[in-house]
């Protein structure tokens, strides 16, 4: 084998799994410094290197939305993105929105409302209701906005299921989910 085709070989197999890269996040708070593969993606990081198992790992192709976690205060999928894509980002997870001494209002809406049933995609569906609830305040219209020009978007319950329907709850505890996340966004409801 030739020089020229080991090298061609190598570029094909693609990074060595011995390949490791640093990372600067910070998670619920928290800077942490890793050295990762740049196929790991930012679900992973927090699962399986972080010990943060409060974001769930559903599909694995962005499709449930059981992975949401807010980076830099948007949602995202983290199953759909590389953590080395995120260096110095700051993400907040299930974890980083409350305690069970002293819930964040959407976990304790999802409580009083029995927002959940099987309970696996409730961290992802109250990252997303955060991160809903913050991009509506902005002012960003949806798809099932009535009026993207109004001063205000005005948050009905076809405007919130639009917003949240990249989060799939398998048990269909939807009435109970879009209730607790009217409660919470009470002040801007209509």
């Amino acid at each position: 084998m030739t020089d020229e085709r080991v090298d061609a070989a190598t570029v094909a197999a693609g990074p060595s799994a011995t390949t490791q890269y640093p990372v600067r996040v910070v998670v619920n708070g928290v800077e942490h410094r890793v050295m990762l593969d740049p196929r790991v993606t930012l679900l992973d990081l927090l699962r399986e290197h972080l010990h943060l198992s409060g974001t769930k790992k559903g599909c694995d192709h962005g499709q449930c939305g059981a992975c949401t976690v807010l980076v830099n205060g948007r949602r995202i999928n983290s199953c759909l993105t590389f953590a080395v894509m995120h260096e110095g980002d700051e993400v907040v997870t299930i974890e980083g929105l409350g305690s069970p001494n002293s819930l964040h209002p959407l976990q304790a809406a999802f409580v009083e409302r029995d927002g959940f049933q099987c309970g696996y995609c409730t961290p992802g569906q109250i990252c997303s209701a955060v991160g809903m609830l913050a991009e509506a305040k902005a002012g960003w219209p949806s798809h099932a906005t009535a009026d993207v020009a109004a001063p205000e978007i005005v948050l009905t319950d076809a405007e919130m299921r639009e917003r949240m329907s990249g989060n799939i709850c398998r048990c269909a505890a939807y009435p109970n989910i879009i209730a607790a996340i009217g409660d919470v966004a009470e002040g801007t409801r209509r």
